[in-house]
């Protein structure tokens, strides 16, 4: 078996549990060793369930930092906290992945990139639908030239009622706001990774917040507290890139409509076109004739490992070990996690003055 890394988890709440402590665990060269929260009962429960023989807990990550033992680092904390506690981790030379988003703001992302080059570090983002078969499967086939060059795209991220009512989603200044910043910029991560365009010129955003005030209304997870329901419920953004192609971006957690969908994307290509609504859908041209097809993507050619699981956050715990290890590349760079941070407060930027944002 290859050298083990050992791995400190700050921050034990349900994206820990939901997602990277499961993923994790089914890389055996990697040991969660030390377990973070400001809730110990939290820690000490995730060390229960995912460390292992003697892994310690924390109440304080700077303590966690401090154990020279541990090679890498999970943040996955509220937002707000997610870029002091990476430059931290990164000068105290452990390899970070943080939870998506990158950063409450593109100055707070910048100054993660320049730790991470400072130190000589990995530093990557969450942004695991990369890694879904479809996705990989698409990416291909972009890279190939079947679509041609892409000049259009949305980025789907709309839910009718599906507005999370625990922990801090619905609190500003925790999370740097609702929807977009929360499944937004998956699918806008998602759409650029594809089209593999990260220079903006324009953006032009509006945010709503019109349905936040009426708590029964049928939401997913129950009705939700109006008093502190201080984000957006929805937000969109029309994206001109510096060659000239469109990217309009919509993302809601409530939204009166039917035509919903998390972390998809719509490709418009001079040869064709591509999205994930329902799956993989190509749609062309030949001999006069308009058609579509479907790959059929349940087994097989998807995952980038011969014989591992396809299972897309554990190809993301995946991708960063072998970075980690051997240097393999990332699927996701910082600086592209980065463009989208600058993206998304572009849009609540242009919303505040009215104005569109300008890059230079």
């Amino acid at each position: 078996m290859a050298a083990k890394l050992k791995a400190g988890i700050i921050g034990c709440g349900g994206i820990a549990f939901g997602k990277h402590m499961p993923s994790v665990k089914q890389i055996p060269e990697v040991s969660m060793a030390a377990f973070c929260d400001i809730v110990r009962e939290r820690a000490e429960k995730a060390a229960k369930e995912y460390g292992g023989r003697g892994a310690k807990v924390f109440t304080d990550y700077r303590d966690l930092l401090n154990d020279k033992s541990l090679d890498v680092v999970y943040v996955l904390t509220p937002n707000r906290e997610h870029s002091f506690m990476t430059v931290e981790a990164l000068n105290a030379g452990k390899h970070v992945m943080c939870e998506k988003p990158m950063a409450k703001t593109a100055r707070e992302a910048g100054e993660m990139l320049d730790a991470a080059k400072k130190n000589k570090k990995i530093l990557t983002v969450g942004y695991q639908n990369r890694q879904a078969p479809q996705n990989l499967h698409l990416k291909k086939l972009i890279e190939r030239g079947d679509l041609g060059e892409i000049y259009f795209a949305k980025a789907h991220a709309i839910r009718r009622r599906a507005v999370p009512t625990w922990g801090v989603f619905l609190n500003e200044e925790e999370q740097g706001g609702g929807p977009l910043i929360d499944i937004g910029t998956h699918a806008l991560d998602l759409t650029l990774w594809l089209m593999d365009n990260y220079k903006p010129k324009t953006v032009t955003g509006s945010v709503y917040k019109k349905l936040g005030a009426h708590s029964d209304s049928g939401n997913a997870w129950g009705p939700w507290d109006p008093k502190q329901y201080t984000v957006e419920d929805s937000a969109f953004g029309f994206i001109t890139m510096e060659d000239g192609a469109t990217v309009i971006l919509e993302s809601s957690w409530a939204l009166n409509t039917l035509e919903v969908g998390e972390a998809q994307t719509t490709l418009c290509g001079t040869k064709a076109g591509a999205d994930t609504r329902d799956g993989l859908r190509i749609n062309s041209d030949d001999l006069g004739r308009l058609i579509v097809t479907k790959p059929e993507l349940s087994a097989g050619g998807a995952a980038f490992y011969s014989g591992a699981a396809t299972d897309m956050n554990v190809l993301e715990q995946r991708v960063f070990y072998d970075a980690v290890t051997g240097g393999s590349p990332l699927t996701v760079l910082p600086e592209q996690a980065y463009v989208v941070t600058q993206i998304l407060e572009a849009v609540y930027e242009s919303a505040k003055t009215g104005k569109p944002v300008n890059f230079k």
